[in-house]
């Protein structure tokens, strides 16, 4: 039965470290077409070792250097503020579902599952941000339309509640007088870090990986996220690739476009890759809320 027990491990790790593998090449890859000489590109096509060695890449991108530092400004602050923001709607919404004495809480709940069914579309809800709530062009832009766009955080969140924390807990604390609001900021935060890390780490990511919102609502180049500047950049150089006149030709040819392009891609991941090993510990305990029952 060891014998068994010690196959089944060995077989799992070798699994796992196959599928690992398999997640880490493509960033490997990445990395080293963004550091590799255009004309090796064109010559050989990609490879996990470049032929030659070239940082024209990141050396055209910094040439923007302000506009990359501003765009990662812009960046920052709707990934903060958004996140903040939507984990507090998320956890004020999911801590009265998850209350049995919240009046029409079954209704409600329908409501929220109902969004992750269905969608008004793009131009209603263009419409809606634009004449009634007026963000377009403006920061809010980036960050009210991501506020509760997912049903299912507030369904983790309140399954976390309901299954986590004790309700002999929550009565204690009414019947020491203390009110809802004291009782989610006192009782059932402070005992709720796994779910508002991996909350807070899908938050993030979307915000920080988000362009679409930018695309939509934004023509003011100062209100740039990063994924849009570079997005942007990447449309200019393809424009000029596929448009070229006899005296762009020249500066064509030494633009490394597909190494910019990888470079791109670098440059707006890089920044998740560095923080996600932070948040690891929580996010690997609030994913797995409702699979082992304790």
């Amino acid at each position: 039965m060891r014998k068994e027990n010690r196959g089944l491990t060995w077989f799992s790790h070798i699994t796992m470290f196959l599928f690992t593998v398999i997640c880490i090449l493509p960033f490997i890859l990445l990395i080293s077409a963004s550091l590799t000489d255009q004309n090796d590109i064109i010559a050989y096509g990609y490879s996990f070792i470049p032929h030659t060695f070239s940082t024209a890449a990141y050396e055209y991108l910094f040439d923007r250097g302000g506009e990359i530092a501003r765009a990662y400004g812009v960046t920052i602050f709707v990934t903060v503020v958004g996140t903040v923001l939507g984990v507090s709607m998320t956890a004020l919404l999911a801590y009265p579902l998850s209350r049995s004495v919240t009046p029409y809480r079954n209704l409600i709940m329908f409501i929220v599952f109902f969004t992750m069914l269905f969608h008004g579309g793009l131009v209603p809800s263009y419409l809606v941000y634009t004449q009634i709530f007026h963000i377009k062009n403006t920061i809010w832009a980036l960050i009210v339309p991501g506020l509760l766009m997912n049903g299912f955080y507030v369904m983790l969140m309140r399954t976390f509640f309901q299954t986590t924390i004790p309700s002999a807990l929550i009565e204690s604390a009414q019947i020491d007088g203390a009110g809802e609001y004291r009782t989610l900021w006192s009782i059932v935060l402070p005992l709720s870090g796994p779910i508002l890390a991996t909350i807070g780490l899908f938050e993030c990511i979307m915000y920080w990986n988000d362009w679409q919102l930018g695309m939509i609502y934004i023509t003011n180049p100062n209100l740039y996220s990063v994924q849009n500047l570079l997005n942007r950049i990447m449309q200019d150089i393809q424009f000029i690739s596929t448009n070229m006149t006899n005296n762009a030709s020249d500066a064509m040819q030494q633009m490394p476009t597909d190494a910019v392009k990888m470079a791109i891609a670098v440059i707006g991941v890089l920044p998740i890759l560095v923080a996600y090993p932070f948040f690891q510990k929580y996010f690997i305990k609030g994913i797995m809320i409702g699979a082992v029952k304790g």
